[in-house]
């Protein structure tokens, strides 16, 4: 095929604000992992596959197989949907209260 570009498993997209390695990023419908250390504006390649430890809102539980949203205000994955964007399942079940929480992104682009 000679219109193949990658297998987008993850994307060069500019930061849509600092970032550090590990940290979610929300570009328009994409949501990724940042892969390095980055300022606004600058080139960063975001993972958009895979499982991964990520901060969570602190003062819920997580169930195995919850939906997760990306509270883009508060640089969060979060349970709730309203306002946020789905980035995956919940892969681990998470307390209430707790910092962290393991997500399999679902490498979609939805609402």
């Amino acid at each position: 095929m000679k219109n193949f570009q990658q297998p987008g498993k993850s994307v060069t997209l500019p930061a849509p604000y600092a970032l550090t390695s590990g940290s979610g990023l929300l570009v328009g419908s994409i949501f990724g992992v940042a892969s390095h250390d980055v300022t606004s504006g600058a080139d960063v390649e975001a993972i958009t596959e895979g499982i991964f430890s990520l901060a969570k809102a602190n003062a819920q539980a997580w169930t195995v197989g919850a939906l997760i949203y990306w509270d883009d205000a508060q640089k969060l994955a979060t349970t709730t949907s309203t306002n946020n964007k789905i980035i995956g399942v919940a892969v681990r079940a998470a307390s209430n209260p707790s910092s962290v929480g393991t997500v399999r992104l679902n490498g979609a682009f939805m609402n």
